[in-house]
């Protein structure tokens, strides 16, 4: 009897869960160090929500590529890799002569007439110390410079972003969320920013020059990097904000250098301009792609001059929280102070995109890993993820709401922050 009673313990603790095989997959996805139920339950959905989301866009998406002409094309005719393009172009005329013509709009939609044989939209909005990066990338044909640069944005971020956090598969919704599926179809070089944003912040304190090296590079994408000086100052990192200042200066006399001053004048006089007709677009093309203040305004159609008006208030508002962030609460919880800053980074600027957000969804995801966060921090973690998807389909409506929840999410960490101890950790 206490044989046969022994066995049905062991058939009872060792009989499979009544789940499906599925459901099973994604639990096992879910870290170990997620404690509470909450947290898990969200973690979970993202993995499962953002796979089904990718697979079923990117599918859409070749589909309806048209293979044919000199490069591929998709359903509204724009080259496969989007902004890649652009990318690519830099590396080309790097190697050209007067590479700065292509900043005036006509001159480089001309050149790409010339040299594809076909209408392409797009325009140069990277400063010129950018062909020093696309130069190798310029030298290829179009497809096989996307794939390398593809993978090559994708081991970066993992490589880098492998170490920061406490267990691998914190990446799996990362890399599954709208704002890595956004930057893998535009071909844009968020996965680096990413990976050089996530870093930075890891060696603020045991590695000052090589974030500030890398605070440095980042200044190819400049809107990203506006907050960085005030961080610095602030947090009294002078190691890194020296580095950061050589290698700016360094990237500058090389780009000189290398392609002579006048592609800096062109740069600001025709290449900066452009930039301003696409946040001036009275017919508001662009709003279903910029997750900010001043775009969501632009897409009710408030005038240019009340909508920057109030992006500069808002952009005041994200200075001041990083400078007392930095300064008075330097010591909290890094993962606070990170994701503040990469909230207030979407905030500060009126030209941010919707797969500039991969480092605060990197960021938010991770905050998922603290026990202590609260069901009002858990809700606006969901809306960070999926703010690349509402402003999509919002955007295109014309509707605003989604540049709001960068905001709401500074407010949340200010008030964890201001509970955090001022004394330095140990």
């Amino acid at each position: 009897m206490l044989y046969l009673r022994a066995m049905s313990d062991q058939v009872a603790t060792t009989e499979p869960q009544p789940q499906s095989s599925l459901i099973g997959a994604f639990s096992i996805a879910v870290p170990a160090c997620l404690k509470r139920q909450e947290s898990r339950e969200v973690f979970r959905d993202f993995v499962f929500a953002g796979a089904a989301l990718s697979v079923s866009i990117l599918i859409a998406y070749l589909v309806t590529v048209d293979w044919q002409g000199t490069i591929p094309r998709d359903a509204t005719s724009l080259a496969v890799g989007r902004d890649f393009l652009n990318f690519w172009m830099y590396g080309r005329a790097a190697v050209g002569p007067d590479p700065g013509r292509f900043y005036d709009i006509l001159s480089y939609h001309q050149a790409l007439r010339e040299l594809l044989g076909m209408e392409m939209g797009g325009n140069w909005s990277y400063p010129p110390t950018a062909m020093l990066l696309a130069a190798p990338f310029g030298q290829l044909n179009y497809l096989t410079a996307l794939t390398c640069w593809t993978v090559l944005g994708l081991g970066v971020f993992v490589v880098a972003t492998r170490n920061q956090v406490p267990d691998w598969r914190f990446l799996l919704p990362v890399l599954l969320s709208p704002a890595a599926l956004v930057c893998l179809a535009s071909g844009q070089s968020s996965f680096l920013t990413a990976a050089m944003m996530v870093v930075i912040f890891a060696g603020l304190d045991r590695r000052p020059v090589m974030s500030g090296v890398l605070i440095g590079l980042l200044t190819i994408k400049p809107q990203l990097g506006l907050l960085f000086p005030f961080m610095l100052i602030a947090s009294g990192r002078w190691r890194v904000f020296i580095a950061a200042a050589v290698t700016t200066l360094t990237l500058l006399a090389l780009s000189i250098a290398a392609f002579g001053q006048d592609v800096w004048i062109d740069f600001v006089t025709k290449g900066l301009p452009v930039q301003g007709l696409v946040l001036a677009d009275p017919d508001r093309v662009a709003t279903p792609g910029f997750p900010t203040i001043f775009m969501n305004l632009r897409g009710v159609d408030l005038s240019y001059t009340a909508a920057m008006s109030v992006q500069v208030l808002f952009s005041a508002v994200a200075i001041g929280a990083v400078i007392w962030a930095f300064r008075l609460r330097k010591c909290a919880n890094p993962a606070l102070l990170r994701a503040l800053f990469l909230a207030c980074a979407i905030v500060v600027s009126p030209y941010i995109l919707t797969y500039d957000l991969l480092p605060l969804t990197f960021a938010a995801v991770l905050l998922l890993a603290d026990t202590d966060l609260d069901g009002p921090g858990r809700r606006l973690v969901q809306l960070v993820f999926w703010t690349p998807t509402l402003q999509l389909v919002l955007g295109t409506l014309h509707v605003p709401g989604p540049a709001l929840i960068a905001p709401v999410f500074i407010v949340y960490l200010l008030t964890r922050l201001r509970a955090e101890p001022t004394s330095v950790r140990t």
